[in-house]
């Protein structure tokens, strides 16, 4: 698929295009937005279809149609006047709090933030419970959010509570000056020390939910990696982010033959007990926004990653 999803604001509307390519040619429409907008309900596609806020080709049409190649497919999400995420007492790890930003320990299985047709149980709900203010820079349903990790990805996450340190945290994002050290658990015996995966990252043309080293249609990503510790058949790492694609670790290590262990889209079909990809955000490093001052956070392994080190450690 042609790299050309958009993701920008029309007056109140947020706009996506797709183009449909050979992969996903004949399947029909409502499943192939799906596929797309992965944390979107089909239910709430096919109401999009419905109101006539899902056009291709610019024609409306019914969620049984068959998309064919070369298809543009236009999705204005409705803004809902009523729309607004809702404070929840969700219990929250703070590393570290001030005027701000915070800094959270997030645990693995938690959403960051809403999304369309899923606006419940994420970290922006709790956020809004604790905080009493956030950034508005990225709109209602991602307030405060400068950067994700994934939702089984455990670890240190910052937001920040105004726009002033909204601006200063994405510029430093930009720039490769936040120091973002993780900590995962990989299948097989990775021989070097250390090492560097520079390695380009782009969707995976046959699997949108998915993310690929391809040279078409990608962004430069580079990981630097020490190993830890070596197990019969698997090796702890510790991975340095130069920069911040999505899904980076887990596709980097996959491409070099060791699959982070329990990963769900990049895993080995047999892997350890773990609910989710072990890997977990360590270390998160920045400048204050407003103070100019170097803060650095640290965190532990939670409490499964522990558990399967010392099956490791005693032979499983």
């Amino acid at each position: 698929m042609e790299d050309m999803n958009q993701e920008f604001s029309e007056e109140e509307y947020e706009i996506y295009e797709y183009i449909v390519d050979e992969a996903n040619k004949g399947e029909r429409l409502d499943k192939f937005v799906s596929k797309q907008l992965e944390e979107t309900s089909r239910t709430l596609i096919q109401q999009w279809i419905k109101d006539g806020n899902l056009t291709v080709n610019g024609e409306k049409v019914k969620a049984n149609y068959k998309v064919i190649l070369e298809d543009k497919i236009v999705i204005q999400v409705p803004p809902d006047k009523e729309l607004t995420i809702d404070p929840e007492p969700i219990p929250l790890n703070i590393v570290y709090e001030d005027s701000d930003v915070i800094v959270i320990n997030k645990e693995r299985g938690m959403v960051v933030h809403p999304a369309p047709g899923h606006y419940t149980g994420t970290l922006v709900n709790a956020l809004l419970y604790h905080v009493k203010d956030l950034s508005g820079i990225n709109g209602v349903l991602r307030p405060g959010i400068v950067h994700r990790i994934d939702k089984d990805t455990s670890g240190l996450i910052m937001a920040a509570k105004n726009d002033l340190a909204h601006e200063s945290l994405t510029t430093q994002l930009k720039e490769h000056s936040v120091q973002r050290l993780y900590i995962a658990l990989v299948h097989g015996s990775i021989p070097h020390d250390k090492g560097t995966i520079d390695a380009p990252i782009g969707r995976d043309p046959n699997d949108r939910k998915k993310m690929a080293v391809v040279q078409k249609n990608s962004k430069h990503a580079v990981t630097h990696f020490v190993v830890l510790e070596r197990f019969k058949d698997f090796t702890l790492i510790e991975c340095k982010l130069e920069t911040g694609r999505t899904h980076q670790i887990r596709v980097h290590f996959q491409y070099i033959g060791f699959p982070l262990v329990g990963d769900p889209l990049y895993g080995q079909r047999k892997s350890l007990d773990i609910a989710g990809q072990a890997l977990h955000a360590k270390t998160l490093g920045f400048d204050h926004p407003r103070t100019n001052e170097y803060l650095e956070f640290n965190s532990e392994l939670p409490a499964d990653m522990i558990l399967l080190l010392d099956k490791l450690r005693n032979n499983l």
